[in-house]
């Protein structure tokens, strides 16, 4: 079992690259892949951690699923992966980028230039709700969450822990949502952009959830059309909120537009309760072939 499709502390989930590679060997993953929102800082701390305890630098976690057939847990291959925020359509859509060389050189000068956009509007949401008489700062968002690519979900996370809302939800629907007070839009790159990106860093661009996009079927299929002829590979057919239906459905577009099959939980810790590694909601089960069947489409 394998999961393509995870987020850490480096962006809006709650464990760290470490924590996630001893908690894809407590749910007996093969691999997994890191895909923070827009950052790539997690992947060396991952990799590292993985290989240390591939070299028995460190020991294993006694926490660790041990394979049917087999006496010791396996640690999972770590693929350095990214998922972009960008937008189409008026809507926010996300690409995962999977096996990208994260330090290639014109890759991370196009994703500074991305990360400084979002820290500009990071400092404006800032702005807005202080002048909604919430005590909030820029400078206190970075103190509170050091080292990561701030995002609305971290803005939700400050909103709750000084008692502005109760949930998440909350702080969505009253303060961060498109229309709420709170709100500030940023320029973002296209879906084509983030393939050509991934693309440009060696990696395997994959369309994610299209279901939750909302599109009419004949936006969904001009979208995933434009996608593929600037290089798209694969589409996100098993997911956490995918129904038997949902998933029959991105298959067949899958088919019909000769794209591989990608699956991810969508994993993000605390931050989405009741949602797991691997396993989504309890349902999800993406097979170990799922990976090297992507590696082929994409010539690897």
């Amino acid at each position: 079992m394998i999961d393509l499709h995870n987020h850490s502390t480096k962006s809006d989930g709650t464990f760290t690259p470490e924590q996630l590679v001893v908690h894809a060997m407590e749910k007996g993953l093969t691999a997994f892949a890191l895909t923070d929102h827009d950052a790539v800082d997690g992947i060396d701390p991952a990799l590292e951690y993985a290989s240390k305890m591939r070299n028995k630098e460190i020991p294993l976690p006694e926490t660790a699923s041990v394979p049917e057939g087999g006496d010791t847990p396996v640690v999972p291959e770590v693929i350095p992966g990214i998922e972009f925020s960008t937008q189409w359509g008026g809507k926010d859509v996300h690409v995962v980028g999977l096996a990208i060389d994260h330090k290639n050189e014109a890759f991370c000068k196009k994703l500074k230039a991305f990360i400084d956009s979002r820290d500009g509007r990071n400092e404006k949401m800032a702005k807005k709700l202080a002048s909604l008489g919430i005590g909030i700062t820029y400078e206190g968002m970075l103190s509170m969450f050091p080292g990561c690519v701030l995002t609305r979900a971290h803005f939700a996370r400050y909103l709750m822990e000084y008692g502005y809302v109760k949930t998440s939800k909350e702080a969505f629907e009253r303060y961060l949502g498109p229309g709420c007070p709170g709100y500030v839009p940023r320029e973002k790159v296209t879906p084509t952009d983030a393939v050509r990106m991934t693309l440009e860093a060696g990696g395997i661009p994959i369309l994610a959830h299209p279901i939750i996009y909302n599109f009419e079927a004949d936006d969904l299929e001009k979208l995933i059309g434009e996608m593929k002829e600037a290089g798209l590979i694969g589409i996100e057919a098993l997911y956490c909120t995918h129904t038997p239906a949902d998933e029959r459905y991105v298959r067949e577009l899958a088919a019909k537009y000769g794209l591989a099959v990608s699956g991810g939980s969508d994993f993000h810790g605390e931050n989405k309760p009741g949602l797991d590694m691997g396993t989504g909601y309890g349902s999800l089960y993406i097979p170990d072939y799922v990976w090297p069947e992507l590696k082929k489409a994409a010539g690897k």
